[in-house]
C-alpha cells in the first residue's frame, strides 16, 4: 500500500526541491498540507493536483 501522507522530506525527494520549497509552497497555500499533532504532513492528493495543477500551467 503506498502512503497515504507523506512529510515536507518525502516531497521535496520526490519533487527534486530543497524542504525550503516545499515549506514555501505550504505557506502560500499553493500545496495543500495538513498538521498532524505537531508535524505537517501532505496527503497523496494534495500532492497530485498540486503536480497536476503545475503540469497545466506548463502548457498554458
Amino acid at each position: 500500500m503506498p502512503p497515504m501522507l507523506f512529510t515536507p522530506e518525502d516531497v521535496a525527494k520526490l519533487l527534486h526541491v530543497g524542504r525550503p520549497m516545499v515549506y514555501n509552497l505550504m505557506n502560500s497555500g499553493e500545496l495543500r498540507s495538513m498538521k498532524v499533532g505537531r508535524c505537517r504532513r501532505i496527503s497523496a492528493r494534495a500532492l497530485a493536483d498540486y503536480v497536476a495543477a503545475m503540469d497545466q500551467d506548463a502548457f498554458q
